[in-house]
């Protein structure tokens, strides 16, 4: 056998290509299948309709002609038609869910065939683990499986969407904006205090670790596995921390052949507005109260006041629609499929907007009696975002709405003197677009080497190119007086990863045992580009796109921007076994040991350990007289894993950098000296998971559920800590020290409580709740013992933290003043650390005022079919988790209602209240909602044509109504990174969209 090797980081690259598999006797040919046909036999057309035990449709399930590659799916109606040879001839029907039947054909042209529910669906039901699938019985980790059905609709832009709601434990808030898929994604509580990637949980796309969510298109997804204890997420290690999300795609299957599209129209709308004053109520207010608007503010339109709705000014009604078009098929060698998705999503904010293109191809050949299998995929995806600047958001709510929005000759209307900026200036004056185009390209090779034994390669190359482009033109008060300001970049980020594995499978008689074994090799190259500006233009036409146009003023420096190159290597070694005995008795093990060029020399190398047992209680003999229990498994675990997502791969090391400018000799020079210390210490964050999971399903599999108990801990925490400059460099140094714990407990349940021929009704529930707590944040070497975060700002409180991190507390502790009402003046007054009260307050006043953890997340979806129509509806919610309402702060200033608009509260507050806008525990409200997310009404046409398999319209509403008590724009607020819970004047608003589209299959 031929062995390529490639030397990199210390570590050898086996590709292993089986180069004398082919003269192998391993590869000898076999006899001929029993069943066989050929070419020139006279054929017959057979039709028949496929039902389940209570005579209803079936549609959807495979109809086989045994030994060979003919057949075909029936349709909507349960009916098939298939052409098959004259004489003897046999059909295998099968749908998920049901045993298999095998029909002998003799004269009959016409069929009725019954399938009948399995023993168990688990038998049948696949899931992923990582790098190999198990039998959902078999599985004794905590993992959960959303398929294609019950994904939520609506305008969907990113596949993490998909999820929301629908798996216990998994928190995913959404933002309106078209271009953030998901403000954030956390699983299980945090786990980290470092934010961005380092939160998230760990993709892995077909096979394809780390590969880019966004090249999937979420028509083209068939179903997603949430790995979510450490006995699951160990076998990828250093980045499976947050849990690892494993996505399917869909793929061709033999004897089918298959014309799709799938595409959507939308309209959305802004949700909720903030409400604050109309013009004539600040006129009306600041009157009551003795004062008098600016008249360069107070304008009229034909004697008329004006009233300027700034929100409604900047908002639209969004319309969007989405296309995906495929096709798959496969005979038996050759299986292969190809899609095209276009979404174009305006957003319901002016200016912003999203269009992207997506095509995709895969290809499996199979040679040599099916021992070798050779793949190819291909994905690309184009995307442009249109954004707007920040700064819209807050002006649109504080802007007064006594002005017009332009003066007479056309120009936006504003007035520099009071601080603010005209919000629908902002949009117009400002370009600001990302271009990201990003490409993947997989090679997978699978051959068998001996009965039970698979040898495994996969090659992957991900590139992706970020155009960044923004031009502030000569009205713009974000570069005034700049007369144009550009600039643009372009950096490319390239992943390289190696798969190479061998896994081996094998019965002995009541024993099950399957080992696997394997090398992995990543490299990641970051910041590859440039960055560059100009300003000065003569016209604003060209916007960005000439530079060297500009005719910038002396002393002008140009924008190179802040992203370095970057290159972070990754090796891995890794192995499992599971064993499984008498179909009761379950164990799994694995280890992975882990290389990182990121982090300290004397730390580069990890080792992640997990081991799980299970125990199917319904297999047991004394079970055999207790026919309550379908399936009953007791299942507990324990893993470490590791957290090396979004690191900085020069994070360790001594970091020289631009320390300011000085003048010398007629010139500024760019002074170059150490920013960061080295820590050759510096090592991964570790998290240790226990969880005990009971796995049941009763009356025939009509009740199921799953009850998860969880223990996390989080160790190793890393966070900047403060050194003397007599012994390093510069004054902070990145360490290990803190440590973290997350409790949990959660429940999903599903049931079947109406199953008729013309009715079905299912319905599911999952509940889940987490204590996250701080255990410290110090070690023996490192003290701390408290971390402020948070500084929202405002008059006065710039230099003023709202959140703290301190041992004993979780992540997302609010630290504010505590509100003791209003004196006599009529003036805000707050509680000092001795008790007494005082309308001028300190930081040393802060107490804990509440927490952004939720005590509880949950979901509740219905499916209901009725003949032709089918109906879904899904809520979802969660409870005891608090919001710091920044936004409502900020805007209630009663003394400055002559220079910005004002929240409605203010109708009640006296004029004289200097203090209102102090941010305290009056502005940290419930942030408890339960919301009906998405409703689905849809009906499938009866075609009772051969060549038009499925056709099914469907109407869907998305954020049809939210209970709540929160005074905000909307509760759903980010509960992700290290200050969850602000809603701070930059929230993009939510969207309740209605969505009308098509499936349809040839």
């Amino acid at each position: 056998m031929a062995l390529f090797t490639r030397i990199v980081f210390g570590g050898v690259v086996p590709l292993f290509v089986p180069a004398l598999l082919l003269g192998s006797p391993v590869f000898a040919g076999s006899p001929p299948h029993p069943y066989s046909y050929t070419a020139d036999q006279p054929q017959r057309t057979i039709t028949g309709t496929v039902t389940d035990e209570k005579n209803g449709p079936l549609p959807g399930a495979t109809v086989q002609l045994k030994g060979s590659n003919s057949g075909t799916t029936t349709d909507a109606n349960g009916k098939f038609s298939l052409s098959v040879p004259d004489g003897k001839a046999v059909i295998v029907i099968s749908f998920i869910g049901f045993d298999p039947k095998e029909i002998e054909i003799g004269s009959q042209t016409s069929l009725t065939v019954q399938l009948t529910p399995g023993a168990s669906q688990l038998d049948e039901v696949v899931v992923k683990t990582g790098y190999g699938t198990e039998l959902r019985k078999n599985i004794i980790s905590s993992i959960a499986t959303v398929k294609a059905e019950d994904f939520n609709q609506g305008v969907v832009t990113s596949p993490a969407q998909l999820l929301q709601g629908k798996v216990a434990g998994l928190n995913i808030t959404r933002s309106g904006n078209p271009n953030q898929s998901a403000q954030s994604i956390v699983l299980r509580g945090p786990s980290t205090l470092r934010e961005g990637a380092a939160q998230e949980p760990f993709y892995v796309i077909d096979g394809v670790p780390d590969a880019s969510i966004n090249l999937i298109p979420p028509d083209d997804i068939v179903s997603i596995d949430i790995l979510r204890d450490a006995s699951a997420t160990a076998i990828y290690g250093a980045r499976a921390a947050n849990g690892v999300i494993l996505v399917t795609t869909r793929r061709g299957k033999e004897g089918q052949s298959r014309v799709s599209y799938n595409g959507y129209g939308g309209i959305e709308q802004v949700s909720k507005r903030i409400d604050v004053l109309t013009g004539d109520e600040i006129r009306g207010y600041l009157k009551a109260n003795g004062k008098a608007l600016n008249p360069v503010d107070d304008d009229t339109n034909n004697g008329v006041p004006v009233n300027t709705d700034w929100q409604k000014e900047v908002t639209r009604t969004a319309y969007s629609h989405n296309h995906t078009l495929s096709f798959d098929g496969g005979t038996a060698n050759t299986l292969y499929g190809a899609s095209v998705n276009y979404l174009n999503n305006q957003g319901i904010m002016r200016g912003s907007s999203r269009e992207r293109m997506i095509i995709r191809a895969n290809i499996q050949q199979k040679a040599l009696n099916d021992r070798l299998r050779l793949s190819l995929s291909l994905s690309n995806s184009d995307n442009l975002a249109n954004n707007i600047p920040n700064e819209v958001f807050g002006n649109m709510v504080a802007y007064l709405p006594t002005v017009n929005v332009r003066n007479a000759d056309g120009t936006f209307k504003e007035n520099l003197a009071r601080g603010n900026a005209n919000p629908l200036s902002l949009i117009e004056t400002n370009t600001l677009n990302t271009r990201t185009k990003t490409f993947l390209a997989n090679g997978q090779i699978q051959a068998t080497l001996l009965p039970g034994l698979d040898y495994n390669l996969s090659l992957s190359s991900q590139n992706e190119q970020i155009d960044n482009n923004t031009y502030a033109n000569r009205y713009s008060l974000g570069a005034y007086g700049a007369n144009g300001l550009a600039i643009r970049s372009s950096y490319t980020n390239t992943k390289r990863i190696i798969e190479s594995y061998f896994s081996y499978n094998k019965q002995f008689g009541e024993h099950g045992l399957k080992l696997l074994a394997g090398y992995s090799w990543q490299q990641d190259r970051t910041g590859d580009g440039f960055q560059s500006s100009n300003k000065g233009f003569v016209s604003d036409a060209t916007t960005y796109n000439n530079l060297s146009l500009g005719s910038p003023p002396t002393g002008y420096l140009t924008d190179y921007g802040t992203v370095t190159i970057k290159t972070l290597r990754l090796i891995s070694y890794y192995g499992r076994v599971n064993y499984q005995y008498a179909d009761r008795y379950l164990l799994q093990a694995s280890i992975r040991r882990d290389g990182s060029s990121a982090f300290g020399t004397n730390n580069q190398w990890g080792l992640f350990p997990a081991v799980s047992v299970g125990w199917r209680i319904n297999n047991e003999r004394f079970m055999e007289n207790i026919h309550l229990f379908d399936d009953l498994k007791l299942r507990a675990g324990y893993g470490v894993t590791g957290n090396s997502l979004g690191f900085d791969p020069f994070i360790s090391l001594l970091r020289y950098n631009s320390t300011g400018k000085f003048y010398y000799n007629g010139n500024f020079i760019n002074g170059i000296g150490p920013t960061q210390n080295p820590n050759p210490n510096l090592k991964w964050e570790q998290t240790a998971m226990y969880n005990v999971g009971l796995d049941f399903s009763v009356l025939k599999n009509r009740l199921s559920g799953t009850l998860e108990f969880y223990n996390k801990l989080t160790s190793d925490l890393i966070w900047t800590y403060g050194v003397s400059t007599t012994q390093f460099f510069v004054n902070t140094l990145t360490a290990n020290a803190g440590k973290m714990r997350n409790v949990g407990v959660e429940l999903t349940l599903a049931a079947t409580p109406i199953q008729s021929k013309r009715v079905t009704w299912r319905t599911s529930v999952n509940l889940a709740h987490n204590d996250n707590k701080i255990e410290t944040l110090s070690n023996d070497v490192f003290t701390l013992n408290q971390i402020p975060t948070a500084y929202v700002g405002g008059k006065g409180q710039s230099g003023n933290s709202s959140q703290i991190v301190k041992e004993g507390l979780p992540v997302g502790t609010f630290n504010t003043w505590k509100y003791a009402g209003l004196n006599e003046k009529g003036v805000s007054q707050f509680q000092k650390a001795d008790g007494t009260l005082t309308t001028t307050p300190t930081s040393s006043d802060f107490v804990p005022t509440g927490s952004a953890q939720p005590k509880l997340l949950f979901g509740w979806n219905n499916s209901v079919r009725f003949g032709a129509f089918d109906l879904n509806v899904f809520l979802r919610g969660v409870t005891g988790n608090k919001i710091l309402n920044a936004t409502l702060a900020g805007l209630n200033s009663p003394a400055d209602a002559n220079a910005y608009n004002q929240p409605r509260i203010i109708l009640k507050e006296p004029i004289t209240d200097i203090n209102s806008y102090l941010l305290s525990d009056r502005y940290i409200e419930d942030g408890s909602y339960i919301r009906l997310d998405n409703a689905t009404l849809g009906y499938t046409v009866k075609t009772g044509s051969k060549v038009l398999k499925n056709l099914r319209f469907y109407a869907t509403g998305t954020n049809l109504f939210t209970l709540t008590h929160y005074q905000g724009i909307d509760p759903e607020i980010s509960l992700g990174g290290l200050t969850p819970g602000i809603d701070q004047n930059n929230f993009y608003p939510k969207t309740r969209s209605y969505v009308f589209g098509a499936n349809i299959s040839f």
